[in-house]
């Protein structure tokens, strides 16, 4: 079974910059759409970004567009998220997500078929 493991969280400075990654574990992440989803203390998770599983087609929530850039690595079985130009609020638990589905993933399904545990990003004014 496939376990997948965000890492590369923190606190950084408003206008700084993180990377994010995801290792797939146990199986190729390879025939799956990989999406990244963050959840703020109090409010709903949100759909954040999302690549199709050859990482030829990338999608992006309004509020992240040009500042950060998915991409993923299917020899590495990685799945990465750049963050640039962070703003606090940013400051989220951010998850990854992989289904074959790639609607599914822009539609912020719930019923994902597989989910992280979640790596903490804390973006300080």
């Amino acid at each position: 079974q496939v376990q997948l493991v965000e890492s590369g969280g923190g606190l950084v400075q408003a206008g700084g910059s993180l990377r994010l990654s995801c290792a797939g574990s146990g199986r190729t992440l390879s025939n799956y759409n990989m999406g990244w989803f963050r959840q703020a203390p109090g409010k709903e998770r949100e759909f954040v970004a999302a690549v199709n599983w050859i990482g030829g087609n990338t999608y992006y929530a309004d509020s992240v567009k040009g500042r950060f850039t998915i991409s993923r690595d299917n020899a590495k079985n990685t799945v990465y998220l750049e963050m640039n130009s962070l703003k606090p609020e940013d400051t989220a638990v951010y998850y990854c997500a992989a289904d074959p589905t790639i609607v599914k993933i822009l539609k912020g399904s719930r019923s994902l078929e597989l989910w992280g545990q979640g790596t903490l990003v804390t973006v300080s004014s």
